[in-house]
């Protein structure tokens, strides 16, 4: 019991020190394994672990091939939860360079990382390259909290992230795929009895995923599944679908929970986003229990086998030459410049993925007698814990130091989607500026996405971490809170203020403010006198935003006053000669125009010759 409840309470705290020190959690969960496993014999007067994963004696959590079990079960809970983030209208519009990523890079990768295991520690060609499959993934779960801290410029984040999304399933099935050849008794020979079994894993598993992932979302349209069990239901299918698989064709329950998951992720499902927040929250459960159990079932021989000059060697082999190699070939011709090649060279750590199958697989390949599987889980277990220690360490230096780094992040979070929203999200996307609006009304984020603007449904209510989870926000430096409820837009200017509005949170004024001249809030957008009702009244009427020049402080001062008095006129932006908007706030008179050929942006229409002088 001990042991059972250790193994939450340290995951839990290994995830709470990971966030405050803003670093992948998986650093302290692999240290705390080793901690209380192959360490802890070091302190122990009868030599025993504090936890001990496999049976041993009367000592240990999982009897048998239990722990087989369970981290088979574990990682197709957090392959299903990575598949429904797999996004089709998103993939598709993926740029070429993180296809590039997920094919040319992976088979670099692959031969590359294969070929120096080879020869660096004498593997066979078999067992040199499963290893190599399971250190070409980078997933998520590890680059996701490093891009959260960290803004970057907005393709180079979207790049980072992607990758490590699509490769994760990717590396999962070439990791089965290679296991399939090995455990067959075949080697890489091709043999007909191999070439079978890998079409049932391929066939088997993406046929079962469809089914049970159209299954799922059949019973939740239909109701048929009452809304306080649909997480539990879910879960339910999600192990039934791996294991049928898994029954019938050895490893196929993998690929087949990833095709379940990106089945229910591109259906437009309204339990979608609960389904996900429980998957997460579970997955986080998972990885914690995952990688300390991992961790604390290797033995102090296992680490001795990786306590050389040969593994140091691979790991720098694989940061330092064959990653690079793999970006530069992929992104030839490509948009990047040598900076952002470099920096994505630089980012590549290996996460949950890597860690679970190959301790699956290296303790069944042990099992089996396969020479030279011993080295495995430790070797991979290294690579883990070093390009986690690097990357989460010095990405932050290394992007200031290549300079992609946004030291003033200057994309704008519009918090509702109204018809005004997308007027104003249209105008900043078509000056250059990255915007992003969010809504809880499914209509209006639909309205968005169809004008080619970038919109997720969400609620300002809920956790933040579930707002950054749907999509990259890091280099969001304004927020403008546009919607018609005063309640929002003060709970958006309160919570998002310090994460998202670094260089600004603005919010509408609410109508009893628009109406006294003496409550001026600090946050308040454009003028004083600027309410929703108000906003939404002038875009229904002039269903554009116009441009006019400021000829000087002076003049500018003179359209504000006019704007005050005039309900068809409201100031929105000012824009620089170089193409620079600034966020006009309801204390308007406050902004310094600065140099010439600066232009006023604003909504509605100024009476003929008004804004001359």
């Amino acid at each position: 019991m001990f042991e059972l409840a250790s193994l939450i309470i340290f995951g839990v705290s290994a995830q709470l020190i990971a966030n405050r020190l803003k670093i992948p959690a998986i650093l302290p969960l692999i240290l705390i394994g080793l901690a209380v496993g192959p360490f802890s014999t070091l302190i122990t007067s009868d030599g025993q672990k504090f936890v001990e994963p496999m049976w041993s004696g009367e000592n240990g959590l999982f009897p048998g091939e239990n722990l087989f079990y369970f981290v088979s079960l574990a990682v197709s809970v957090i392959l299903f939860e990575g598949g429904m983030t797999l996004r089709r209208a998103e993939v598709l519009n993926v740029g070429p360079i993180v296809l590039k990523l997920v094919t040319i890079a992976v088979i670099i990768s692959f031969f590359g990382a294969g070929t120096a295991a080879h020869y660096i520690f004498n593997l066979d060609w078999d067992v040199a390259f499963l290893l190599a499959s399971l250190v070409v993934i980078t997933g998520p779960t590890v680059i996701g909290p490093i891009l959260r801290h960290l803004p970057l410029k907005k393709d180079l984040s979207a790049v980072l992230r992607w990758e490590g999304i699509i490769i994760d399933p990717i590396g999962a099935i070439l990791a089965i795929l290679v296991f399939n050849f090995i455990s067959s008794g075949k080697g890489l020979s091709f043999t007909d009895d191999a070439l079978i079994g890998l079409g049932k894993i391929l066939g088997l598993g993406l046929s079962l995923g469809c089914i049970f992932g159209y299954g799922l979302v059949f019973f939740i349209r239909k109701n048929l599944i009452p809304k306080f069990l649909i997480n539990i239901f879910t879960l339910a299918m999600v192990l039934t679908a791996f294991t049928i698989s898994d029954y019938f064709a050895s490893e196929s329950g993998l690929v087949a929970v990833v095709v379940m998951g990106m089945v229910v992720g591109n259906m437009d499902l309204p339990n979608y986003k609960e389904i996900l927040n429980f998957k997460e929250s579970l997955s986080v459960l998972l990885v914690s229990i995952l990688f300390i159990l991992l961790a604390a079932n290797m033995n102090i021989e296992d680490l001795l086998l990786v306590y050389n000059w040969q593994a140091l060697a691979l790991l720098l082999i694989i940061v330092f030459l064959i990653r690079p190699l793999g970006v530069f070939v992929s992104s030839r011709n490509s948009s990047l410049n040598l900076k952002e090649k470099l920096f994505i060279s630089w980012i590549g750590p290996r996460g949950i993925v890597a860690a679970g199958v190959s301790s699956l697989f290296g303790l069944k390949l042990v099992n089996m007698g396969v020479e030279g599987a011993e080295y495995i889980t430790p070797l991979v277990f290294m690579v883990v814990l070093g390009t986690v220690l690097l990357n989460g360490i010095t990405a932050r230096p290394i992007a200031k130091l290549l300079g992609v780094f946004l030291e003033k992040p200057e994309g704008i979070l519009i918090v509702g989607a109204s018809r005004v929203s997308r007027l104003i999200a249209s105008y900043l996307k078509d000056n250059g500026r990255h915007a992003i609006l969010i809504d809880s009304n499914r209509s209006n984020i639909k309205d968005a996405q169809e004008m080619g603007l970038k919109a997720y449904v969400a609620d300002v209510y809920d956790d933040i971490d579930d707002i950054t989870y749907d999509f990259s926000i890091a280099n969001m430096g304004y927020v403008m809170a546009l919607t018609a409820s005063t309640e929002i837009n003060q709970e958006v200017v309160n919570k998002f203020k310090k994460p998202f509005g670094e260089q600004g949170t603005f919010r509408l004024v609410s109508p009893i403010e628009s109406n006294d001249s003496e409550i001026k809030p600090r946050e308040g957008l454009f003028s004083h006198t600027d309410d929703y009702a108000r906003l939404a009244a002038v875009e229904n009427k002039y269903p554009q935003i116009n441009e006019t020049p400021i000829k000087s402080q002076q003049h500018y001062f003179g359209m504000i006053e006019i704007s005050k008095t005039n309900p068809d006129i409201i100031p929105l932006f000012i824009k620089s000669k170089e193409g620079d908007l600034k966020i006009i706030p309801s204390e308007s008179q406050d902004i310094e125009i600065e140099g010439k050929g600066s232009t006023l942006v604003f909504l509605g229409q100024f009476p003929e010759g008004s804004q001359q002088s």
